[in-house]
């Protein structure tokens, strides 16, 4: 008897390769901004890599689960070094700890691990001590070169402000998108733009950091790690907002610092494209993607941070299955897509 069976291919792509590769292509971003803001963000992505295993591998042993197994999938590498390149680079190191513990053990396993939670872990863990400790977060900024190459912290210098509490005063100051916000309460947008941390031109090294990310998140798009729906619709979004209802300069910070500042890059390309809590369809991307990017621009010019990635991402995470439910394209054999939340009875 001859048994036949379907065709299958495989793949050669795993999750393990797949979170390797999106840690690889931050590594730009990390390597512009420990040249231009110091050795903080460098020491940050180490100690929260080594508290996400650590923190997986103990919540795998309380649940009884194979520590290799899921250890060496990379997700919680990956969780740690989201963390540690969007936290203060001079950041005390409890929260960084704090941060990553969390993200690992309320994001992620509470909801049974990988593939489960709704909301991305690296964005609740920053969340939480951003809303916890708005000082620590919002005053521990390194100061770039660009504005002051005294002021960049050596190794030293970051060990003892991250580890021995040593003051950051030295070192630290506002970013420019909290700088500008500020200032131009007072200030037209012609003399804010003289102050020593916008370098005449943009923003002080902030520039070349998300540039940096954004060809990483191009590698990201060649390799077909992630699709373009995302990135573009939110890139897209932020842009429109900030043309049309921020083009007055001398009250809202311009196109150039909304999307060359901050976590612009870093959020569009490595953050908002989670394959697990973001939306999946099509369509559906292109809503999430512009949703974020319109709730970035509103947050940052009308809330009180100054930048708003994490809760933008996050607040989406929350309308992400309902829009898939409602964005689910044809299948082969149908005449229309089935949308809508279906009730089990219906079935």
């Amino acid at each position: 008897m001859l048994t036949l069976s379907s065709p299958h291919t495989h793949g050669s792509n795993s999750t393990s390769k797949v979170m390797l590769t999106v840690i690889l292509a931050t590594l730009p971003g990390l390597l512009v901004t420990t040249l231009l803001f110091g050795y903080g963000t460098f020491i940050n992505v180490l100690l929260a890599v080594a508290t996400a295993m650590a923190t997986e591998a103990l919540v795998l042993k309380l649940r009884q689960r194979p520590l290799g197994f899921f250890l060496k999938d990379n997700t919680a590498a990956l969780t740690g070094v989201l963390l540690g390149l969007a936290l203060p680079p001079l950041a005390p190191w409890w929260i960084t700890v704090l941060a990553t513990s969390f993200a690992i053990v309320f994001a992620k396993q509470l909801y049974g691990g990988i593939g489960n939670n709704p909301f991305n872990p690296a964005m609740v863990g920053y969340a939480l001590v951003l809303v916890s400790f708005p000082l620590h977060m919002t005053t521990t900024w390194a100061v770039p070169m660009a504005v002051d190459n005294s002021a960049v912290p050596g190794l030293l210098d970051s060990v003892a402000v991250i580890f021995a509490g040593a003051s950051p005063d030295a070192f630290s100051g506002a970013t420019p998108l909290d700088a500008y916000k500020h200032m131009i309460d007072s200030q037209t947008s012609s003399e804010v733009l003289k102050n020593p941390i916008f370098s005449g031109w943009l923003n002080g090294g902030w520039e070349w950091v998300n540039l940096a990310y954004l060809a990483g998140g191009l590698v990201l798009l060649w390799r077909k790690i992630i699709s373009w729906h995302i990135p573009v619709a939110m890139l897209v979004g932020l842009s429109l907002c900030s043309l049309l209802f921020g083009w007055d300069e001398d009250m809202y910070a311009p196109l150039s610092l909304q999307l060359l500042s901050g976590a612009t890059m870093l959020g569009a390309f490595f953050i908002a494209t989670d394959p697990v809590s973001a939306a999946t369809t099509p369509r559906g991307k292109l809503i999430y993607g512009a949703g974020i990017g319109i709730l970035l621009y509103v947050i940052r010019a009308h809330g009180a941070y100054p930048d708003a990635v994490a809760f933008a991402v996050l607040l989406m995470n929350f309308a992400a299955p309902f829009i898939d439910a409602y964005t689910q394209p044809r299948t082969y054999g149908h005449k229309a897509a089935r949308r809508g939340l279906i009730a089990k009875s219906e079935k």
